[in-house]
C-alpha cells in the first residue's frame, strides 16, 4: 500500500543562500573540504558531477590546444574558481582569462573571456544555471561541449539584465570555432569527439 506523503512548502521560501566570503569561510573552518566537489552558483552549494571518461578527455585534449595557442596574454585554468559576484564561485571546467586577471594570490579571478563547460548529465543546469550566471557576469563567451549530440554550443554577446545571451551557434565535426573574444583563436570541433 503506498502512503501519500504530505506537501512540502515552496522550497524555494525556505532556502539560506550563502556569500563567497561565507563560503571561504566554511572550507577555512573545516566545515568543507577544499577538494570537496562543491562549488557556489547564486548563494546555492552545488554539488559538481564526477567526471566520465570523454569528460575528462575533452577537458584534457581542449586544454592542451588552448596553451598551446595562446600566448602570455591570457591564462587557462582548468577546473579553478571564478569569483562572479558576491554570491558566485564557479569551477567552470575551462575558462581563458587575462593575465592580469589572474595574476592574485589574495583572491580568484572575477572575471573570463572564454568559460567552458563539459557536459553530460549536467548539461540542463549547464545550459540554464551556468548561461544565466555567466551572462549576469558578462562573460563575453560561454561554450557547452555537448557530450550526448556530439557537438558544441557557443553562446555569446550576453545581456546582463536580463541573464541571457544574444547568439547562440551549434557547431559540429567538420566545423571550425572561432572564439570571438579571444583574439586568434580557432579550434576544428573533430577534436572534441574522437
Amino acid at each position: 500500500m503506498k502512503v501519500a506523503l504530505p506537501a512540502l512548502p515552496d522550497v524555494h521560501e525556505k532556502l539560506r543562500r550563502i556569500s563567497v566570503d561565507e563560503f571561504h569561510r566554511m572550507i577555512e573552518a573545516g566545515i568543507l573540504r577544499e577538494d570537496e566537489a562543491v562549488q557556489l552558483i547564486d548563494g546555492l552549494l552545488v554539488a559538481m558531477s564526477p567526471q566520465d571518461r570523454p569528460h575528462a578527455y575533452v577537458i584534457q585534449e581542449l586544454n592542451r590546444l588552448l596553451v598551446r595557442s595562446l600566448g602570455d596574454e591570457y591564462k587557462v585554468l582548468t577546473q579553478l574558481p571564478l569569483t562572479l559576484g558576491d554570491e558566485s564561485e564557479p569551477e567552470p571546467d575551462l575558462a581563458v582569462v587575462r593575465t592580469e586577471d589572474a595574476s592574485s594570490a589574495e583572491h580568484h579571478p572575477r572575471t573570463a573571456l572564454l568559460v567552458v563547460e563539459v557536459a553530460g548529465d549536467s548539461l540542463r543546469f549547464d545550459r540554464r544555471a551556468k548561461a544565466s550566471l555567466y551572462a549576469r557576469a558578462g562573460i563575453p563567451e560561454y561554450w557547452i561541449v555537448n557530450l550526448g549530440d556530439s557537438a558544441v554550443e557557443a553562446y555569446r554577446d550576453p545581456d546582463v539584465t536580463s541573464g541571457t545571451y544574444r547568439e547562440t551557434s551549434t557547431f559540429r565535426a567538420g566545423e571550425t570555432l572561432t572564439a570571438s573574444a579571444v583574439k586568434g583563436l580557432r579550434i576544428d570541433v573533430a577534436v572534441f569527439f574522437p
